[in-house]
């Protein structure tokens, strides 16, 4: 009887102790897979170079929808990750946040362009309020999250609810533009000035691109950041190009710009499809360890030259 008891007694208590161990270690290894696994899932870096806007209506513009197209695809097909707070596996993530506020920073200059120059009618028309309101929404920060306790304990708009709203109004617009009641001008100094301003803005990426070769080391934890928010403006401006290039189509026959345009257009292309598998910043002569940046800023600069050669024919 005594043998009995002492055995009723201690089962029960082994088999907790036990118990809590498992849950223990399954809640240890839950955590460790937590941000590997999660990031894993997240991860999208989407270069796809025949990315199209799947609707353009008729009388509308290619450029406008496929800057809408973008927009829907980095905020709703995709995760919008540059504001993931720590808590989210999308926090640890670097290289695609930095593609898509690279992306986004892209569209907004090609928005504001839209509004100043090419969706009014030089001198005698106010700016769209579609496109005056899409180019102030998509220069707001890429970081913002629904809240942010370092200015205030009250919710605040998060980035990718401002970037939809841009993409709604550019929508708006192109629906407008379609039904005759918005503006479009395709004259060539309107292309002209859009090319020169592109070609101004990655001017000044090549003098980033520039300033992290001289400052970077082989291993280099910044000069990832900055590729892949080159790539990004690159890659939407490869896109935006290659649709203003049926916006202008009229314009680019009669100035006989079809093949400096492609060549344009494939410059861009070769720097957008850049995407080593880890970002090394050597010495641009090295044999042994190369500077991704140097080979990044080749095609970058290349693109820019022939923009500016396109831009000057549209100038004769």
């Amino acid at each position: 009887m005594t043998r009995s008891t002492t055995s009723t007694h201690a089962t029960p208590r082994l088999t907790f102790r036990g118990g809590a161990r498992q849950m223990g270690a399954f809640l240890i290894l839950g955590l460790l897979l937590y941000y590997p696994v999660g990031m894993l899932f997240v991860h999208a870096i989407d270069d796809d170079l025949e990315f199209t806007a799947r609707e353009v209506p008729e009388g509308g513009s290619r450029a406008v929808a496929l800057a809408a197209a973008l927009i829907e695809r980095e905020t709703d097909t995709h995760r919008w990750t540059a504001n993931d707070p720590i808590f989210l596996p999308g926090a640890a993530l670097d290289n695609m946040p930095n593609f898509q506020t690279g992306i986004i920073y892209a569209l907004g200059r090609f928005t504001i362009e839209m509004a100043d120059h090419i969706g009014r009618i030089r001198g005698t028309s106010g700016v769209d309020e579609d496109l005056d309101r899409a180019a102030g929404l998509l220069k707001y920060p890429g970081d913002v999250w629904w809240m942010d306790l370092s200015t205030s304990l009250a919710p605040t708009a998060a980035s990718e609810t401002q970037y939809r709203s841009a993409r709604r109004a550019l929508l708006s617009y192109n629906k407008r533009l379609a039904n005759g009641d918005a503006v479009f001008e395709t004259r060539a100094d309107n292309l002209e000035a859009t090319l020169q301003r592109i070609a101004n803005d990655i001017g000044s990426l090549s003098a980033s691109v520039e300033r992290r070769i001289d400052d970077g080391w082989i291993i280099d934890f910044e000069a990832d950041d900055v590729f892949y928010n080159v790539k990004g403006r690159l890659y939407a401006y490869a896109l935006l190009l290659d649709a203003l290039k049926a916006d202008y189509a009229k314009v680019i026959a009669e100035r006989d710009l079809d093949a400096t345009w492609n060549q344009m257009l494939e410059s861009l292309r070769d720097a957008a499809a850049l995407q080593p598998y880890v970002i090394l910043n050597g010495d641009p002569d090295s044999q042994l360890m190369p500077s991704h940046l140097a080979s990044q800023g080749f095609y970058l600069i290349r693109a820019r030259t022939q923009i500016k050669e396109v831009a000057n024919i549209l100038l004769k």
